[in-house]
This record gives structure tokens, sequence and C-alpha cells, in this order.
């Protein structure tokens, strides 16, 4: 635990990814192979289930450290997190350990099923044998909630460095639904083994958002044009007789989409598509807010297929025939993908071809952005027409151009304290539009909660109008005098029985804030309804 604490120090003191890239690549050098393998998992999200709930960490933290509850949950307020309220109020003894990292976690994994006296004695024993930044990180483990400023490719470009092994491989190798409790890092990372394979997505290539006049990007002729679908970004694997739906967040999510199954005998095996999960309901492309009925349900009833069933919006090919065609140009991997799709449309598949165009100006270009929400789009794709599918984000050859955002100008109601460097600033809002209710009386009702878009500055100055017009608290959370407007930009809408407003917005974040108007000036419930297509 002591030097995986030490990566986590080092990883967290600096932003230069020189740094970031040299600290992990000395761990992975030295650290034993089972410690490897879990710091691999926990940097790529694959966390052990959390063994105690936040409330019990709050209680028995509180006991240790031997201070008011009060004292303890306003400090909690203040710091922001809870791994590092319980790290610094806790004192530091001269005990120590040598647990291992993995040590640490098997214990963690088979402390789930104690009963709280256990568990108890368990974090009292460890949180006293821990310095503070071994605490903090043992805890962030306990939460479940470990984050740190270290993405998966930079993660897998540092082992790379360390065991020499090609970093698009590495890449490879690490998705997939392997277990950090059971496999070896040998398995993992230096073994060649074909059935590893069978069932395992390619790294998904992702585009940047195009920054500047879309002209910069030279001809026009050189783009394929692609709608950007708002639905669930995922790879179907049909190998072996079997198919394997995987997410952009790397999980397996073939038996929430049934549907699919119905592509075994009819696709070949030795294909993968990459493609947009989107809902399909009557027969046209419904809203994410549609797709939300189907995401997280353990298990998918008749009556939920029948009324939200998915497509596939196919827009590339990854694997033909068993061979990796990624690096084939653009072009030609879509010629295949049309011809495959073209040669099973009459099977009635849930799998639908996603249009690429290709246009003779950019003015045309833009014209077909405007028509994106018409078609259930958040813009467009553009896919340079003879590049290769790459791995990871990178500039140049596939760029997104997302259309404006809806917007609407909203009240201020509640607020409640930011997190990381904001955590003494009052910077999570959230706001309210204006009904008439059954009395006849205007009323406001919150509709969506944003803490993004203000500069330092203007954070700085509501924050200072927030402790000034407190009417109430809850906890964490203060109701404010109703008196700020702000301008409130979203993705998408979609009718909610979910909200009080009645509609759920997709991505709301701050544009502005109106100094220009007062609050009888913000827009209505019914103005929001109005943008619903």
């Amino acid at each position: 635990m002591k030097n995986f604490a030490n990566l986590i120090k080092a990883l967290d003191s600096s932003n230069k990814t020189s740094v970031k890239v040299k600290a992990l690549t000395e761990y992975f050098l030295h650290a034993s192979d089972e410690d490897k393998v879990w710091t691999i998992a926990i940097l790529s999200h694959r966390r052990p289930p959390r063994p105690v709930n936040t409330t019990l960490l709050r209680i028995w933290a509180n006991e240790l450290a031997a201070i008011p509850l009060w004292l303890f949950e306003e400090s909690y307020h203040i710091v922001g997190d809870l791994a590092e309220t319980i790290a610094l109020i806790i004192p530091t003894t001269r005990e120590h350990s040598d647990k291992s990292l993995s040590e640490y976690l098997h214990e963690m994994i088979a402390l789930k099923s104690k009963t709280d006296e256990q568990k108890r004695a368990y974090l009292h024993e460890n949180w006293l044998a821990l310095n503070y930044y071994e605490r903090f990180v043992f805890t962030k483990l306990i939460t479940g909630s470990f984050r740190i400023g270290v993405s998966q490719k930079l993660m897998t470009r540092a082992l790379s460095k360390a065991t020499e092994v090609d970093e698009d491989v590495l890449a490879y190798k690490l998705m997939g639904n392997w277990n950090p409790a059971t496999i070896s890092f040998r398995e993992l990372v230096l073994d060649e083994k074909s059935s590893d394979y069978l069932s395992k997505p390619y790294p998904f290539y992702l585009a940047y958002q195009i920054e500047g006049a879309v002209s910069s990007l030279g001809a026009p002729e050189d783009w394929a044009v692609e709608h950007k679908w708002d639905g669930i970004r995922s790879q179907t694997i049909i190998r072996d007789g079997g198919v394997y739906v995987w997410s952009r967040g790397e999980e397996l999510v073939t038996d929430k989409y049934p549907e699919f199954g119905s592509f075994i005998g009819a696709i070949p095996d030795g294909t993968v598509i990459d493609g947009e999960i989107l809902p399909f309901p009557n027969g046209e492309i419904g809203t994410f807010n549609d797709l939300q009925t189907r995401i997280g349900r353990k298990t998918v009833s008749k009556e939920l297929l029948a009324k939200t069933p998915v497509i596939i919006k196919a827009y590339d090919l990854l694997e033909w025939e068993g061979k990796d065609i990624r690096q084939h140009p653009y072009d030609v991997r879509r010629e295949l993908l049309e011809q495959l799709l073209d040669s099973v449309k009459h099977l009635g598949l849930p799998l639908l071809l996603s249009q690429s165009m290709v246009f003779n100006s950019w003015e045309q270009v833009t014209e077909e952005r405007l028509r994106a929400r018409d078609m259930r789009s958040e813009g467009l794709m553009l896919k340079r027409r003879g590049s290769g599918y790459e791995v990871g984000r990178k500039k140049g050859d596939w760029w997104k151009w997302k259309i404006e955002p809806l917007v609407i100008d909203a009240v201020l109601t509640y607020a409640m304290r930011g997190s990381g460097r904001r955590t003494n600033l009052f910077t999570d809002y959230t706001f309210a539009l204006w009904q008439t209710n059954a009395q006849g009386e205007k009323e406001l009702v919150t509709f969506a909660k944003a803490y993004s878009g203000l500069t330092d500055a203007e954070f700085r100055k509501v924050d200072d109008w927030i402790r000034k017009n407190t009417l109430e608290r809850f906890g964490p959370v203060r109701s404010v005098t109703p008196q700020l407007v702000f301008e409130i930009g979203f993705e998408g809408i979609a009718l909610s029985k979910r909200h009080k407003s009645g509609v759920a917005t997709r991505f709301p974040r701050i544009l502005r804030w109106r100094h220009d108007k007062k609050i009888d000036e913000a827009n209505t419930v019914e103005d929001l309804k109005n943008m619903i297509s």
C-alpha cells in the first residue's frame, strides 16, 4: 500500500504528462505482479464494490477522531472529499502497515460480507496503522469512488514503457471483462492467447470538437459527413457463433439488448461493427430519455422490449472475415459495411446504416448541420476519407461538429459547495422556471442543475451573493432569494415524469449571467416544453 500511495501522491502532485508517465513507469517496473494488476484495474475503473456505506464511515471515523459529529460534518463540507476529511481528522500514530495493495483489496472484498462490528474494528485498526496519505488512499478504495487525473491511455503508455509490449496491443489486452481478483499479470499483459480475444472489442477511436472555421479542414470533398447520433457508442462483435456488445465505457452490455441476438447466424463470424445504440419506438429514432429506460436495468421485460426497442446505427467496420481492417482507408471500410448491410436488409435485423455523405462545399455541410435536431442527432461527424481507425482521441482525421445548444433563461434557487479547488465556494446551482399553479399563481419550479460555465471571478461574485442572500439551509444545500437570472444551455430535451417540471434536459450548463434581466423576465416551463419537437 505504501508504494501505491506514493504513486498516487506523485500523480496528484503534477499536471505534466511526462511526470505522470515517469511515475507510473517506475511503479510498474518495481511493484509486485499482483499489485500491478490491481493498479491497472483501479486506473481503468475496475474497482471492487464498496464494502461499507458512507454513513457508517462517517460515524466510525468520527468515533476514532473523538470530535463532535457536527464538527466532522462542517469539516467535510469545507474539505469537500470524504476520504480526505477522514484522513485529516484521524490522528497519526507510530504504528505502520507493511501490507501490499493487493492484500488490502482482497481484505476489502471479504469485508463486504462481514458484520458491522467486524467492519468497524477493521477500519479502526487500519486507519491507525497508516500515515495520512496511505489513509487517504485506503479510504478512497473503501468508498469505491477512487478517481485520479490519469487517463487509461496515459497509464497504458507507461505500462508499455515498463513491459516493452506495444501500446496498441496493450490497449486491446486491457479491454474486456477481466477480473483483477483472479487474473495474473502474465495472463493479462504478457501472455498471447487467441481465446482471450474472442469477445474483446477494439479500442474506440474518438473525435475532437471543431474549433474555429470548419473550412480550415481543407477541401470538403476529402471528408465524409455523418450525423452524430445521440445514443450509446458501441462495438458489436460476432465471433465463433456468439454476439458481444460493448459500450464505449468498456462495459459488456449484451444482456441489456437481447434484440441483437438475432445477429447470430445472420452476420458472418469475424465481424466487428462500430455504431450507436439508439431507441427506435414506432419505427423512428427516439430520444436519449427513451434510451434511459433501458440503461441500468438488470432485466429487460417483454413490455419494455415492446415499448422501447433499440437498433444499432452502424457507421464503421473494424473487422471483416476475421481480419483487423482498422488501417484500411475509411472509404474501403464503409464500402464493405454497406455491402454487408445490403446483404442482410431482407432479414429485418435491428441494424441500420448511418448515412455517409460527401459535399462539394462547406456551405452544404453547414446546411446539413442545421438539420441535426430534426434528425435526432447532436450534430455532425467529419471523417477524412483516407483515414484509418486509430486508438483513442487523436487530432487530424476525425472531428465532431455539434449543434448550438438550446437556450433558456432561468432563476437561481438553490446552491451547494463545489468540489476540488472550488470546495470553499458555492458553485453547484439549481435553476427554476416560472409556472402557473392550480390557484392561478406564478411559482418557480426547478428543472435543472448546473455547475460549469462561469469564470472564476463570476463564481466568486455569485458565492458572495449567495452567502448574503441565503433563506434556508438543508445540510450542504442553501435556498437563496430568487433574484439572479442565468442563461442555461442544454443539448437535448424530453418529457419526463421523474422531474418536477415534467421535462428532462440533457447536459445543462451555464452560458452566461444575465445581469440585464429581472426574474419576471425568466422563461416558463411552457417555453421549455415548446422546445420539444
